[in-house]
């Protein structure tokens, strides 16, 4: 658990994770020491992994988005998981419960593009369907 605090401090840093340390303090009205000591504590027990960078709307308005589910023979599944982490329009892989085994949200720069990660994904050694759903509007994201 963290604390409140803590959570708050997450939040701000999820808005902005370049923001200063000095502009987290007084949005906290803490001081800068307690915000770095802070930020540090998250940072070595692994609850902040690491930063990213969030595209901006105009990039991402030019990508097309899919998620597909995956089935897969069970015995493949950590080959298949490797497989997947090599396609570089995979963002993101989830495992799931239910029908299907996995989640892989892919981006890529074209319908021409997606449709061909897409055949690659089903060509896969170990995945045994898949199913796909095109993102056509993204509404909010946190």
């Amino acid at each position: 658990m963290i604390s409140k605090q803590d959570q708050k401090l997450l939040l701000h840093l999820r808005q902005n994770a370049r923001c200063s340390v000095s502009d987290l303090a007084r949005a906290l009205n803490l001081s800068r020491s307690t915000v770095q000591n802070r930020i540090a504590k998250l940072e070595a027990s692994g609850v902040i992994r690491g930063y990213s960078v969030e595209l901006g709307s105009e990039y991402s308005a030019g990508q097309v988005e899919a998620h597909v589910s995956i089935k897969v023979f069970q015995k493949l599944t950590a080959r298949t998981n490797t497989a997947l982490e090599q396609i570089s329009q995979v963002s993101q892989l989830y495992s799931v419960s239910g029908e299907y085994d996995l989640i892989a949200i892919v981006q890529a720069q074209s319908l021409e593009e997606l449709s061909a990660v897409l055949d690659e994904i089903g060509n896969l050694e170990g995945v045994e369907r898949t199913n796909s759903a095109v993102v056509l509007e993204t509404r909010f994201r946190r």
